[in-house]
């Protein structure tokens, strides 16, 4: 059935109910590589923080290396790279779900790392030589004393990193991985209705993150009171 240029004005709702089932898993698959790629990002996070803290200089150089290396690449950049490259120097085959976990969660990683670190030097170190002077490890005072107060200051940044991380996740698009944009974009090209399919897509993710901005928010002013 031929279109006319007012047909396209308007706003078509059946586009969208009628691929609900496609966006769903699109979404289903975005919120699948926010959770995991935050969840490793953290360890990265932890370990590449802690290496910063370091008395041994050359693991410092390293932490440091680490986190401006991932923060100073574009994110797709570094995607594209572990999906094409990577697999041509380390003659391996990387596949799309693998080269968007590491790529996202190297990259969210060095910024865990330095929030992780701020957070740690943010404490009094009149605390850590008090627990030095009572004959605790190092391990004993970031457990029992340093990271417990720290980790409370790093949750505002931490939240709020973690919100960058979800956005971030469009850019899994371009290795096609069938995330949500991946989604839309599969929809437009056969229903050549793109303003409703991305108003869609925008509005998912409106829903989803406002919600955890304020809370973000809300989490900021409370820590900048204590």
């Amino acid at each position: 059935m031929h279109r006319t240029s007012e047909d396209t004005m308007l706003f078509d709702y059946t586009v969208i109910t009628n691929n609900i089932g496609l966006l769903w898993q699109g979404l289903l698959m975005t919120l699948y590589f926010t959770v995991i790629t935050i969840g490793a990002g953290m360890l990265i996070g932890l370990f590449i923080g802690l290496i910063q803290l370091s008395t041994f200089k050359p693991l410092v150089v390293l932490g440091q290396v680490y986190v401006e290396f991932f923060r100073n690449i574009p994110l797709l950049v570094t995607l594209l790279w572990v999906y094409y490259a990577f697999p041509i120097f380390a003659g391996i085959n990387v596949t799309k779900f693998w080269a968007g976990f590491i790529g996202l969660s190297c990259y969210v990683g060095s910024f865990y790392a330095e929030i992780l670190r701020a957070g740690v030097q943010s404490v009094d170190p009149g605390q850590t030589d008090a627990a030095t002077a009572i004959g605790m490890s190092y391990g004993q005072r970031m457990r029992r004393i340093i990271l417990p107060q720290a980790f409370r200051k790093m949750i505002p940044p931490l939240a709020g990193q973690s919100i960058i991380q979800m956005k971030n996740t469009t850019l899994l698009s371009m290795i096609t991985v069938p995330d949500l944009l991946y989604q839309a974009s599969y929809i437009s090209s056969f229903t050549y209705r793109p303003m409703e399919v991305y108003t869609a897509v925008g509005v998912i993710f409106l829903i989803i993150l406002v919600p955890l901005t304020l809370l973000s928010r809300k989490l900021e002013r409370s820590g900048s009171l204590k």
